[in-house]
């Protein structure tokens, strides 16, 4: 398992960098086309709602979602 991957993405408007794990970044790529968004829309949406630092609501997100399909 290789460590976290720091891409930037625009979210509402501006630039930010964001640190995920490789299988984090193509679990969020295959949601986003699921979700018929780009990878910045997506996060945004999941930005709107966080509580926690960026990256660990994407991750949460990610999760839960898996969670969700698995039942």
């Amino acid at each position: 398992m290789s460590g976290p991957v720091k891409r930037s993405i625009t979210i509402a408007g501006h630039r930010t960098s964001v640190s995920l794990e490789p299988v984090f970044w193509t679990l969020l790529t295959e949601a986003a086309e699921r979700e018929g968004k780009s990878i910045g829309g997506l996060v945004t949406s999941i930005d709107e709602g966080r509580a926690a630092n960026l990256s660990s609501a994407i991750r949460t997100w990610l999760v839960e979602r898996l969670r969700e399909t698995a039942s």
